[in-house]
């Protein structure tokens, strides 16, 4: 297995200006046995000439045109003319640390199959880094020092979508890149999840994250808030939902009322949950809001958590600590 090559899979479109970077920095990798299966998403500046350069230069890059349009569709082009042992993805505007690959095929090594090889990350921009990001890169680097970040998986995508290796085989067991669900790197994280996979913990800042206006991120309505929510739910009510137990959403801002439209959607009966005294009492949807304190009330009740304050947040898992309710079975954190 030491020599196992590498898939490294990179959907690209019009990032002309960060492809040198990019690649250079997986040139660089300690380990060596790689391939790159790059898939030009219909870009209109010079992306594909740039890439086709360098794989004239080195003949483990290897570049296609998207047989489809959009990331998932590249994936699923690039993925098809792979043959590595272990499959991993990079955005084509970030870059690597020079052992991303040799710290991540060392860790599936070690640990064998049913495991995901993860690393931290470091955002970097030169307009620098805003605070939600900040956040967002120190509590998603805190989950993966231990390795536990499915134990938060329904607050914010727990692993990051160009940070990841796995076994090919474990890759394909979890549908791959099959699923035609946005945001894709978030629904894939949920499949790992859904199949038992254990994360190995890591220490270690593994790859640079690069943060700008026009990243897809950033503009595509695919990651826009409501497609988070409906991944969220959907994997709830398949994976972790109880049928036979009363089902609470707490909080009626944007996503509380995004969740109860969904539950509604799918014919699910729920109470409604809030603190606002201004909320209490009164109707949305046909639903009646009531004090948080019902929630006492309920027999062996399963709650949804919409209120993204975090002082709240701490006062909410005091609320179930008094209850003797338990995170990830008695109650999701869903923001």
């Amino acid at each position: 297995m030491q020599n196992s090559k590498v898939s490294i899979i990179i959907p690209f479109k019009n990032t002309v200006h960060f492809l040198i970077e990019c690649l250079d920095s997986i040139i660089g990798q300690t380990y060596r046995e790689w391939e790159v299966l790059a898939v030009n998403d219909h870009s209109t500046d010079e992306s594909f000439e740039l890439l086709t350069s360098y794989s004239q230069k080195d003949d483990r890059i290897k570049v296609f045109q998207n047989e489809g349009n959009g990331i998932i569709p590249a994936l699923q082009t690039a993925y098809a003319k792979s043959n590595g042992d272990f499959v991993t993805r990079m955005d084509s505007d970030d870059i690597m640390e020079p052992d991303r690959l040799e710290v991540m095929v060392n860790s599936l090594i070690a640990y064998g199959k049913g495991h995901v090889a993860v690393g931290q990350v470091k955002y970097f921009s030169n307009r620098g880094i805003s605070n939600g990001y900040e956040r967002y890169e120190k509590w998603l680097n805190r989950l993966t020092s231990k390795g536990n970040n499915f134990d938060e998986i329904y607050k914010e995508c727990v692993i990051p979508s160009p940070c990841w290796m796995i076994q090919r085989s474990d890759f394909e067991r979890s549908q791959g890149f099959d699923p035609n669900r946005y945001p894709e790197d978030y629904d894939l994280t949920f499949r790992f999840y859904e199949h038992g996979f254990n994360i190995i913990p890591c220490n270690q800042v593994l790859h640079l994250w690069r943060d700008y206006d026009t990243r897809t991120s950033r503009t595509h309505e695919h990651y826009a808030q409501n497609y988070f929510l409906d991944i969220k739910l959907h994997y709830f009510l398949k994976l972790d939902h109880h049928k036979d137990r009363p089902l609470v959403v707490w909080g009626a801002g944007f996503k509380g009322k995004k969740i109860a439209k969904g539950l509604k959607r799918h014919g699910l009966d729920f109470v409604w949950l809030c603190d606002n005294p201004k909320k209490i009492g009164k109707k949305i949807y046909g639903k009646e809001l009531v004090h948080f304190k019902a929630l006492q009330h309920l027999k062996n009740p399963q709650s949804i958590i919409t209120v993204a304050n975090e002082d709240a947040q701490e006062e909410i898992r005091g609320f179930f600590s008094e209850l003797g309710q338990s995170p990830m079975q008695d109650y999701f954190f869903f923001c």
